[in-house]
């Protein structure tokens, strides 16, 4: 073998070396991924768990912002603003709103509290469970290059979207429809059952005339 064909050997066997790094030797990325993971993992933990509704809505803004920061870190730049764009600066703005137009209460609220906590506690982990099961079994053998160009751009998410998951995403929209058609049902079942009824002719002009 020539010198220069032992050098270009040598170099990509380092090469390999560095770029094949595994769980014992996470990279800055990695480290910084799994520490945002975490903080955003004790937002929604808090988020569920707290009895103050203004503290959940602002403990929401923090889980949703540590995705937006994953999505970064996962070169997703276009997911990571439609995060912050969408949910952050509209769903939880239009929460805050809703508590002060319905003057819910500010501090603890005895609504807040229920006694199936055990109940939806096993059925979140059982839903937890099974998004990661299929999430990790779908994308087994699928790596992301951190260090490459970035893949979340919107031409590849719409690419992927429009190609790939237009049928989900089309039946996705028809629920959120259906939802809010329903919720609209119920406002005005409950605004028509608590309207008082119309006062009796009572007070009219004429019924005094004929007491006096």
């Amino acid at each position: 073998m020539s010198p220069a064909a032992a050098a270009t050997a040598a170099h990509a066997t380092t090469a390999a070396a560095g770029n094949g790094h595994g769980f014992l030797s996470p990279t800055g990325v990695e480290i910084a991924f799994l520490l945002v993971g975490l903080v955003t993992l004790g937002a929604a933990l808090v988020t569920v768990t707290t009895r103050q509704l203004v503290h959940a809505a602002l403990w929401l803004v923090v889980a949703l912002g540590g995705l937006a920061v994953e999505y970064l870190l996962l070169t997703a730049e276009f997911i990571a603003w439609v995060q912050v764009l969408i949910y952050v600066g509209s769903v939880v703005v239009l929460l805050l709103f809703g508590l002060m137009l319905t003057r819910a209460p500010i501090g603890r609220s005895p609504d807040a509290d229920s006694g199936n906590r055990w109940a939806a506690l096993v059925v979140a982990a059982a839903a937890a469970g099974a998004l990661v099961w299929v999430v990790v079994d779908a994308f087994r053998t699928t790596w992301i290059d951190l260090d490459g160009p970035a893949a979340g751009t919107t031409r590849v998410t719409g690419q992927s979207l429009f190609q790939n998951w237009v049928l989900p995403f089309e039946a996705l929209s028809v629920l959120l429809l259906a939802a809010l058609v329903g919720a609209i049902v119920l406002s005005r079942k409950a605004t028509a059952e608590t309207t008082p009824d119309t006062p009796a002719a009572a007070g009219a002009p004429g019924d005094k005339e004929g007491a006096r």
